[in-house]
């Protein structure tokens, strides 16, 4: 009996209850049991280490039966994370550095459908109806990530050219329509672009890689050079001519160049670069080479609109056509940077 009374209390006191110490009689044992504690109704004495069970109760008195909780099995768990098939779809397609012609064709004719009012805004129709084919390889090619960049030209390219139009208007130096966009436009700041796009869809080398590389700087370099000669127009102080023997000229010349313009393109271009990082289309080597890039077909396009354009024999060479070479020029440039550096690292 005094084993038992020892094996009990020990027990207790191991269930963190509250103790009292007793003599077994008959033996020299002494051992701790729980302490009672006395009930604030009616003084019956209880014991406190054992809490009270409760039991729910139908209305009519009788016990209420425990109702389990239903186990969730891993079946269940999978059916309940399931997306639409809608949803895996477009997010398969979002993330798709390359997702083909038919896809791309849909998602852009939804966001020209959307948009037309706001394209129409920056493009005459027929720009709008050749851009929609522009949009659509870029995204074709380079996925959502080109296309984000080709919508970035278009509106910042817009916003550039409406600064203080008023003025350049009354100087006869502002873009023909109000800034608004035609055909010859579209292709000559896209056709580089489009061109990298064709060359990555149909598999021919460098790679898809180093014609990213160059679509992302043809458009640095058409931004570059956009901006800077909208900001040189409408702020340009001092505007030299970009040979020698640098000669100052009225702003708004062929050729010429001015500090705030140059400093305003630099800026647009490297900004651009960075958003393309942004998109996954370039890493921070390629960001720097297609900026350089783009400034050395900027520096280019200048020259050539100081020595050839407007010459005798060169009527052909119109703004749009020295775009077109510009931006060619800077998507080879990066192309071959890019090798150069995949073949040296």
């Amino acid at each position: 009996r005094g084993a038992t009374v020892a094996r009990r209390a020990f027990a207790a006191h191991r269930g963190g209850r509250s103790m009292t110490t007793i003599s077994v009689p008959g033996t020299t044992a002494r051992c701790r049991r729980p302490t009672p504690a006395a009930s604030s109704a009616g003084g019956k004495r209880v014991d406190s280490a054992v809490p009270a069970r409760r039991v729910g109760t139908l209305s009519s008195g009788a016990p209420r039966a425990k109702i389990w909780p239903r186990r969730r099995t891993a079946r269940s768990l999978a059916g309940a994370r399931a997306l639409p098939p809608f949803v895996e779809e477009m997010s398969a397609f979002l993330v798709n550095p390359s997702p083909g012609l038919v896809p791309a064709a849909a998602a852009n004719t939804v966001v020209f459908t959307g948009g037309i009012k706001v394209l129409l805004k920056g493009l005459t129709w027929p720009g709008v109806i050749n851009s929609w084919f522009l949009g659509t390889t870029v995204m074709a090619a380079f996925g959502v990530g080109g296309y984000v960049l080709v919508c970035l030209y278009f509106v910042f390219g817009s916003a550039v050219t409406k600064i203080k139009l008023e003025q350049k208007q009354a100087e006869g130096i502002a873009e023909a329509r109000g800034g608004r966009r035609g055909i010859g436009s579209v292709w000559g700041s896209g056709i580089a672009g489009i061109a990298c796009a064709c060359l990555a869809l149909a598999g021919v080398g460098p790679g898809e890689c180093l014609w990213r590389l160059g679509f992302v700087a043809s458009f640095c370099s058409k931004l570059s050079d956009t901006t800077a000669s909208e900001v040189g127009k409408a702020y340009g102080k001092t505007t030299y001519m970009s040979t020698p023997p640098f000669q100052r000229v009225p702003r708004g010349t062929e050729g010429a160049v001015s500090l705030e313009g140059t400093v305003a393109g630099i800026g647009a271009s490297l900004g651009f670069a960075g958003v393309a990082v942004l998109a996954g289309q370039a890493d921070l080597t390629g960001a720097l080479i297609a900026t350089l890039a783009a400034f050395v077909a900027t520096t280019a396009e200048s020259w050539l609109g100081a020595t050839t354009q407007g010459e005798a024999g060169f009527e052909w060479l119109t703004n749009d056509v020295v775009n077109a070479v510009q931006i060619t020029l800077a998507a080879l440039v990066a192309v071959a940077m890019g090798a150069a550096v995949s073949l040296s690292g």
